[in-house]
C-alpha cells in the first residue's frame, strides 16, 4: 500500500465490533488527550514516541504493542523529529469479553480492563501485524476473518492472565464515576460546572481538581470527548458533517472539526472515508 500522510480507516458492516486505523507516516500526527469506548490495541510500526495512558508516561518504539482500556484518558505521539507508523485497532469490550468467556478465559462475560500499558514480545506484535494485513486485505472471507481475531485475541489474553496472575478486578464504585456517567448521559447540554457540581454536592473548583486527578480530564473536556465519541459514530453512518456538528451540541462545524482533530488526529471527512473488504 502506498505510503499517506492520511489514516486509512478500515470498517466492514459483517465486523461492526472491529475498527481499524492505519498511519505510515505520521511523524506531524499529534493527539489531544481522550478516550474510547473500546477496548484497544496499537502497534508501533516505525520510530520512537511517548504514550500517556491512565497518568502512566512510556517510551515507546517499532516492535512495541500498546493497550488502552475503555474510557481511561491517553495519548501517543511520536518523539522530535522522529518518524512514525502505527497500526490501531479499537474493539467493542463486550465482544472481546463474550469471546474471552467462551474460551474459557473469564467465569463472566463481563468486560475487565488489562492491567498492562505495553506489551514488547516479538510474536505477540508479528501476529498483530499480521492480522492487522488479514484484516485489511481483500482476499479473506469474514469468516477467515473473525476466526483470525478470535484465535489471536484468546492466544493474547491467555498470556496476559499468565502473566497478572488471573482474571482482572473491576474498579470499585466511586462518586467521580457518577459525575462521568451523568456527563456521558446529558453530555449534549448545556448545563453548568456550578449546576453539574451543586447537583453531585461539590465545589466547582474540588470537582474540577477532583475529577482531573482521577480521570485526567476536566469535567469540560470529558463532555467534549463524550461527543466526538458521538459523532465519530454518526460518520461511520454517513451522516453529513454538517449535520453532524449541530446534532452532538457544537455551536459551528468549525468547532467541531478542531475538536474532532485534536482528538482522532483525523479530520470528520478522512474518518468517513474509510476502506472495506
Amino acid at each position: 500500500m502506498t505510503p499517506t500522510t492520511h489514516p486509512i480507516f478500515w470498517r466492514d458492516a459483517a465486523l461492526p465490533y472491529i475498527e481499524l486505523r492505519q498511519v505510515l507516516e505520521g511523524e506531524r500526527v499529534r493527539y489531544s488527550p481522550h478516550t474510547h469506548q473500546e477496548w484497544s490495541i496499537g502497534a508501533v510500526l516505525d520510530g520512537q514516541s511517548e504514550f500517556f495512558s491512565d497518568g502512566r508516561l512510556h517510551q515507546v518504539k517499532a516492535g512495541s504493542l500498546v493497550f488502552m482500556n475503555p474510557n481511561v484518558v491517553h495519548a501517543c505521539n511520536p518523539r522530535q523529529d522522529s518518524p512514525w507508523a502505527y497500526y490501531m485497532m479499537h474493539i467493542e469490550p463486550s465482544w472481546l469479553a463474550n469471546v474471552l468467556y467462551l474460551h474459557g478465559l473469564r467465569s463472566v462475560g463481563d468486560w475487565q480492563n488489562t492491567r498492562l500499558d505495553t506489551l514488547t514480545i516479538p510474536s505477540f506484535y508479528q501476529d498483530f501485524v499480521a492480522l492487522c494485513q488479514a484484516i485489511m486485505s481483500h482476499q479473506l472471507t469474514v469468516m477467515e476473518k473473525e476466526g483470525l481475531l478470535i484465535d489471536y485475541f484468546v492466544a493474547l489474553f491467555r498470556y496476559l492472565d499468565t502473566r497478572d496472575g488471573g482474571e482482572e478486578t473491576l474498579l470499585p464504585p466511586n462518586r467521580l464515576y457518577l459525575v462521568a456517567s451523568y456527563l456521558d448521559q446529558h453530555c449534549l447540554e448545556e448545563m453548568s460546572l456550578d449546576l453539574i457540581s451543586e447537583k453531585f454536592g461539590y465545589s466547582t473548583s474540588y470537582l474540577v481538581r477532583a475529577f482531573k486527578r482521577h480521570f485526567n480530564m476536566t469535567p469540560h473536556a470529558y463532555r467534549l470527548n463524550r461527543r466526538v465519541q458521538l459523532g465519530k459514530q454518526a460518520l461511520k453512518q454517513g451522516q453529513a458533517i454538517s449535520s453532524v456538528a449541530q446534532t452532538v451540541g457544537f455551536s459551528d462545524q468549525a468547532h467541531f472539526q478542531r475538536v474532532f482533530k485534536q482528538r482522532v488526529a483525523a479530520t470528520p471527512d478522512q474518518y468517513r472515508r474509510s476502506m472495506s473488504s
